[in-house]
């Protein structure tokens, strides 16, 4: 059910608060202020909600419908054709409707939205399997998991001529790129795409077989015995859990912490038509994620309440915080402590970094996604096409100017802020070097290399 603001503010208020802004920020009024906005059902379209609740976009003098939609490719499909003005993202959504994977299309982010938030599960079947290879730390399993644990499993169903079979919510999300890259530590191959050959499965020689499943879905699938686990963002994770269905092994903090998850997107021709309604935006979902992480997530309790409406994401509020409010439970009974699950604005997170859109480039070449060998200066130029680090700085600057927020809050502008820092180590110990990408992508043992093709 679409979220409408005709009822947050009197018509009076709008106009007050609008004007002010306008004289506060030296950006025009917005060129559109009414706006359909798109996300998917996950805690980290938290930023959208806020914006609305707090009555931020109301401060930018913008009238927004916030809209659930069915699945990624609907969502794109929407912006694409001006359904939607802007929506919550895959980060490789902007990046792979640019370069033409899948959908053609010039999309550009100037925000993102969260770092972290995702999780992998298994069926309860697998787990069972999986635990007596565990090492312990003390009475429960020691964490970081390896994907090696899921190897005795794998063999099980292939004497069986059975495939295993685990599900993703996009071909370019980072669910996808993260189960590959947690597979892939552990001597698992999660296949290879072909699309110069028409192959876009995603399954040229794998060792578990992954397929879309749209987030809601996932919990419900895997009990069918469709898929045997997954990889998704909260709280679905979680809803396995609390269903008895399934157990979380790893997060992607534990895979890489503090690692780029959704961005917000727009056409590049929309950003153009209506540069001020897009600063207002931004303005509008700096200020959201702020107030999601101030005072060490003292927000958090109320943001769960919000999320937990039917017209955001519609889950138990109990579900949703087992997340959100700095906790993560694996296995039933095992609630461990994890305050940076889910962040929102602390380590410079909305910025757009270009090493963030070179992690994913570097992943859909490895994969395939990406067939031919391309040289380190087209990522460069492919990251500074689509994230748009200039328009987040100009909006930011305008808040600092209105003193909304700090300076000390931002990267510093005068920089060059290529690299997005606070970053831990990936799992395997491959080293993340995004000014040299080809180099980086032929460390990895399993992947394309130099100019191999799938």
């Amino acid at each position: 059910m679409a979220r409408t603001l005709k009822h947050l503010r009197s018509g009076i208020t709008v106009l007050l608060l609008g004007l002010a802004s306008f004289a506060q920020a030296g950006i025009g009024p917005a060129e559109k202020p009414d706006l359909k906005l798109g996300f998917i059902k996950l805690t980290d379209m938290a930023p959208l909600a806020i914006a609305w609740e707090q009555g931020y976009f109301l401060d930018e003098g913008l009238f927004v419908e916030l809209e659930a939609q069915a699945n990624w490719k609907v969502l794109l499909d929407r912006v694409i054709t001006s359904e939607l003005d802007g929506a919550h993202m895959l980060a490789g959504q902007p990046l792979g409707a640019s370069i033409g994977y899948g959908t053609q299309a010039n999309i550009i982010t100037a925000f993102s939205m969260d770092l972290n938030g995702n999780g992998i599960t298994v069926s309860n079947d697998v787990w069972e399997t999986m635990k007596p290879q565990l090492a312990l730390d003390g009475d429960k399993p020691a964490h970081p998991i390896s994907a090696a644990t899921l190897k005795p499993v794998i063999d099980q169903y292939r004497d069986r001529g059975e495939r295993f079979k685990m599900g993703m919510v996009f071909p370019v999300s980072t669910h996808n790129y993260e189960l590959r890259y947690w597979l892939a530590a552990g001597g698992l191959n999660p296949g290879y795409y072909a699309p110069q050959s028409g192959d876009t499965s995603g399954t040229l020689q794998a060792d578990v077989h992954l397929s879309v499943t749209p987030p809601p879905q996932m919990p419900a699938t895997m009990e069918a015995g469709t898929i045997q686990g997954y990889c998704v963002g909260e709280p679905w994770n979680q809803q396995a859990v609390f269903k008895d269905v399934g157990v979380p092994v790893i997060t992607d903090y534990e895979i890489w912490p503090n690692n780029p998850e959704k961005v917000f997107g727009v056409t590049e021709e929309w950003a153009e038509k209506y540069p001020n309604t897009h600063l207002r935006l931004l303005r509008a979902l700096i200020r959201a994620a702020h107030w999601l992480d101030e005072n060490n997530n003292a927000n958090r309790a109320e943001a769960v309440k919000i999320l937990a409406q039917s017209s955001y994401v519609g889950a138990d509020a109990e579900v949703i915080a087992n997340s959100m409010t700095g906790t993560f439970e694996y296995e039933k009974g095992d609630v461990r402590e994890v305050p940076d699950f889910n962040v929102f604005f602390r380590y410079h997170a909305t910025y757009p970094y270009p090493s963030d859109a070179i992690w994913y480039l570097s992943q859909m070449r490895r994969w395939g996604q990406i067939p031919e060998p391309k040289p380190d200066d087209w990522y460069m130029k492919t990251a500074a096409k689509v994230y748009r680090g200039d328009l987040y700085a100009q909006a930011a600057q305008s808040l600092i100017d209105d003193g909304l927020l700090a300076a000390s809050d931002f990267p510093d502008f005068s920089e060059e802020n290529f690299e997005r820092p606070f970053q831990g180590a990936l799992i395997d110990g491959v080293p993340f070097t995004p000014k040299t990408p080809n180099a980086y992508i032929d460390r990895f043992e399993i992947g394309l290399k130099a100019d191999q093709t799938p």
